[in-house]
């Protein structure tokens, strides 16, 4: 199903335009933005967020790109499917590249988006032209890692969805941010009551059994956007650089005054990062 009305159209670009649509998996309901004009590229928010995480890149690139940016299930609009997987979601990912009809696309994968990126591109390499990492690894959880994830699942059942993200988002800004800027995450918290908890342990039990891609990175011949962010604690950046030089390929930038939210947090260094990224793979990739 899918949905237009006339505010939705770019004046300045009869051809960009954006739809709201919805689709059916598994008889549940996946709602994307469907945004843009130009060669395709997916944005795939991660753990805690939806599609509008994406609104500063929207406008930066809705009129060079369509972009196709997913509620992933449990999240804004989409329902929870049976397998919360990364795979699982994957699978949703693939399902809407069918649905648009496209051959094939750079995906651009924030945090957890960018574990599902990396299923994604290990199951469908054919459909994946390029992958970027956001705020992202290819690594496993760590024991450590995992200790604080069932950690966190304890106080979602205890507490509710809400208040885990009250207290936790916070943590992904770097001290700068929160110092100058507390509206950035003021404005992030207001949304934070369209999540359950069932979508939030799934989520980290997700997280929690995913495996190692480290040997995708090796493999793929595809080019790999690495975007860090100096004062990430969810990625630190020696295991991000750590993974840098391992594709054929590897596009780098490291955002000096960014934590974890570099698309809110230095929204410009971000958006370069993305538009050289796009217009290098896309406008040099043989006809």
């Amino acid at each position: 199903m899918k949905r237009i009305t006339a505010d939705q159209l770019n004046p300045r670009h009869p051809r960009s335009i954006s739809m709201r649509k919805e689709l059916s998996y598994q008889n549940k309901k996946i709602a994307y933005q469907n945004i843009g004009h130009g060669k395709p590229v997916i944005l795939v928010h991660g753990f805690g967020e939806d599609e509008s995480i994406w609104r500063n890149q929207i406008e930066a690139l809705k009129n060079s790109y369509r972009l196709i940016i997913p509620d992933l299930p449990g999240s804004g609009k989409s329902e929870i499917i049976n397998d919360m997987s990364m795979e699982g979601m994957a699978e949703v990912i693939h399902e809407i590249i069918h649905t648009e009809n496209i051959e094939s696309c750079p995906v651009i994968g924030h945090s957890m988006g960018g574990y599902i990126t990396l299923a994604l591109a290990e199951e469908y390499p054919n459909h994946i032209s390029a992958f970027g990492l956001f705020h992202s690894t290819a690594y496993a959880d760590s024991e450590e890692k995992k200790i604080t994830r069932c950690k966190g699942i304890e106080f979602i059942e205890k507490h509710g969805a809400a208040e885990f993200l009250k207290t936790t988002l916070p943590n992904l800004f770097s001290q700068k941010t929160k110092d100058e800027r507390p509206e950035l995450i003021d404005e992030q918290l207001a949304g934070l009551d369209n999540f359950s908890s069932l979508a939030l342990v799934s989520y980290y039990k997700a997280m929690m059994q995913r495996p190692d891609r480290t040997f995708l990175l090796r493999e793929t011949t595809v080019p790999v956007l690495f975007i860090i962010g100096e004062h990430d604690n969810a990625v630190p950046v020696k295991d991000a650089l750590e993974q840098c030089h391992l594709p054929e390929k590897s596009y780098i930038h490291i955002l000096r005054q960014s934590a974890h939210m570099g698309m809110l947090e230095e929204t410009e260094r971000s958006n370069t990062a993305l538009e050289n990224f796009l217009s290098d793979i896309i406008f040099t990739a043989p006809a």
